[in-house]
């Protein structure tokens, strides 16, 4: 039977892993030093397409990106 104790803290402090690992990548992302800082910021931009599909057929896709627009 396993113990409370022994549960990882991100799980305790009620977050996911992916959560945690998202916000500890940010963190070491902003504590490099330039180059690197700027090339890591621009790997992190994540682009997507979504299609509505009508009728059983996808209509135009629309890209989409998680990045505020510049």
């Amino acid at each position: 039977m396993a113990s409370n104790a022994a549960a990882p803290f991100w799980r305790s402090a009620g977050m996911t892993y992916i959560t945690y690992s998202n916000l500890c990548a940010n963190l070491l992302r902003n504590c490099l030093k330039e180059p690197y800082k700027s090339d890591a910021l621009s790997r992190e931009k994540v682009h997507y397409t979504i299609s509505k599909w009508e009728n059983g057929k996808p209509q135009k896709p629309t890209i989409r990106s998680d990045t505020p627009e510049e």
